[in-house]
């Protein structure tokens, strides 16, 4: 996806987040335990101003969170939404930017992952509105790809998974295959064929996207080979993604 595709996504993902909020503000989110909308959409706000300082102090910006400001938490959310769409607007994807990953420091990198994010977080509100909320197929599908080589791929030496050696599992939707190689001190993801996999994933995109987010039940995709495989993945993504 190019980048003008990552800032429509926050544009128009942003808008239903803080519109399906103000009606369920208050009620608990079941993806997120322990969460009202309200944390979703106070959290969702912080990650925007956490991404504004990024690029404009060019640094992480340390302390953070600061104390912010009693204000009803739509507003802020609508009001950071809007500086962050702002400061895509005035930048190119290549523009420099303070990220967490190391290998990519700029500003496109916060594009997609501000996408992923306020995609996931909207699915949050709409399950607590008590309705679904399918992802697009394009973004999904680079979901997908984000999720497994950007947030779960890399060093896990501090991670319990003495157990994990040589386990692999397949991870397919639409005509791509992610093969990620579960070993006791990391986690390697490959995309190409996965004919040597027993163990796989599957499904269509926004449904793949959602499961590997813990955002979708298991009846949502369809599951070959080792169960004790595709839990040990589960497990691991969701120590990535916490």
């Amino acid at each position: 996806m190019r980048y003008g595709s990552f800032i429509v996504r926050v544009d128009q993902l942003g808008h239903r987040l803080a519109s399906t909020a103000e009606a369920v503000v208050d009620e608990p989110v079941p993806t997120c335990p322990g969460w009202t909308v309200r944390d979703v959409v106070r959290h969702v706000a912080e990650v925007y101003e956490h991404k504004i300082a990024c690029t404009e102090l060019q640094r992480s910006p340390d302390p953070w969170p600061p104390a912010w400001p009693d204000r009803d938490p739509i507003d802020w959310l609508r009001d950071a939404h809007a500086r962050l769409l702002a400061m895509f607007h005035t930048h190119e994807p290549a523009d420099p930017s303070a990220t967490w990953w190391p290998a990519d420091q700029t500003v496109g990198f916060w594009a997609r992952r501000m996408a992923h994010e306020t995609a996931i977080h909207g699915v949050d509100a709409e399950l607590a509105a008590g309705r679904s909320m399918a992802l697009d197929a394009e973004l999904a599908v680079d979901g997908i790809d984000e999720i497994l080589t950007i947030m779960l791929a890399g060093d896990w030496s501090d991670a319990p998974s003495a157990e994990s050696v040589g386990r692999r599992v397949a991870v397919a939707s639409e005509d791509r295959t992610w093969v990620v190689t579960l070993d006791r001190l990391s986690t390697d993801v490959v995309e190409g064929t996965a004919d040597d996999v027993s163990t796989t994933v599957a499904g269509e995109p926004s449904s793949v996207d959602l499961w590997l987010w813990g955002r979708a039940s298991d009846d949502a995709i369809e599951m070959r080979g080792s169960a004790d495989e595709i839990q040990l993945l589960r497990s691991r993504l969701a120590l990535a993604t916490q």
